[in-house]
């Protein structure tokens, strides 16, 4: 079986003034007034901006129906003057068309894949069958107050250069008291907890040689990260793992002070599930869900190191 190791990303030319991006909606509907903001600000790096036809569609709580989601993201995947794809927005319904990705004309004509929570799945996928080098990044559905110019210059920079991205351990964040001491090396993958949960026996790619990147929002409590961590443990889905990089775990402070939890917290938790495998651990990475997120690279080299307490990694683009 392939390892990181053995593999080498399929990485896309970085974007210049006057290339295509398209924006698409594979999972939740966006609003109208994020996009158009989106729109705005990809403009102003001299983007060509374009929408997927279904951009805007609601067929429950997803974008429109599985098989137009799908024909969006396909149709953006097969254009060959399309340079990036942006998705408008995570939520749900990314899970539902993985399988039915145009990977080959992928492997033909690479393309950097944005986006983060839901869109976790797809990231997953397309690692898994063709090894693109995605961005964990903010969503075309902009919010200038969650997103911010720290979060536009980082997407730029991601998109636009070459630049390999360091980010430094926040003590702030919840999982910075999260620490297995160490260096590691390793191609940087993952995402959100529950969408790389939700892969595994569906294909999850192999992470022998990996180092994991894992951040997460608060749905039923503490449980739903120890049942994720541990079914992920008892499939051997983290066997062979370099390291783990830990983002934001947000909302677990709410049950500060529940007498039902025996004083632990989400830090708790990550720690005792994630430093049985015998891996150095670098929590505190301000990326995730919260405020002014910066943007990853995912399926290219990276470093973890403990005691500087950043998280290194090679640009998605060439």
């Amino acid at each position: 079986m392939d390892t990181f190791d053995s593999l080498q990303p399929v990485r896309s030319p970085r974007l210049r003034p006057g290339d295509r991006v398209r924006i698409v909606s594979p999972a939740s509907p966006p609003s109208r007034e994020g996009v158009a903001r989106g729109v705005e600000l990809l403009t102003s790096w001299g983007l060509r901006v374009e929408l997927g036809e279904h951009v805007f569609d609601q067929w429950g709580y997803m974008a429109g129906r599985d098989e137009d989601r799908v024909s969006d993201l396909n149709s953006a995947f097969g254009d060959p003057g399309v340079r990036a794809v942006i998705a408008t927005r995570g939520g749900k319904g990314a899970y539902r068309i993985v399988d039915d990705l145009d990977t080959d004309s992928l492997r033909r004509d690479p393309k950097p894949v944005v986006g983060f929570s839901d869109i976790t799945h797809l990231h997953l996928a397309l690692w898994a069958r063709c090894r693109l080098a995605c961005l964990h990044g903010p969503f075309a559905n902009w919010s200038d107050e969650w997103s911010g110019r720290a979060s536009a210059d980082a997407l730029r920079r991601a998109l636009m250069t070459t630049d390999p991205v360091i980010i430094h351990r926040d003590t702030s964040q919840a999982t910075a008291a999260v620490t297995v001491e160490g260096t590691a090396t390793g191609v940087l993958v993952g995402g959100n907890l529950d969408a790389i949960r939700t892969q595994a026996g569906a294909g999850l790619p192999n992470l022998k040689g990996a180092i994991l990147f894992l951040e997460h929002q608060k749905g039923t409590g503490l449980g739903e990260v120890d049942r994720a961590l541990t079914q992920l443990t008892r499939t051997g889905a983290l066997n062979g793992l370099r390291g783990v990089a830990l983002g934001q775990f947000l909302g677990f402070d709410q049950d500060a002070g529940d007498p039902t939890l025996g004083g632990w917290g989400i830090a708790d938790v990550l720690r005792d599930r994630l430093s049985r495998l015998g891996v150095p651990v670098l929590g505190g990475l301000p990326a995730g869900h919260g405020l002014h997120p910066p943007t990853l690279p995912l399926g290219t080299r990276a470093a973890i190191d403990t005691a500087e307490g950043t998280l290194t990694v090679q640009p998605a683009v060439v």
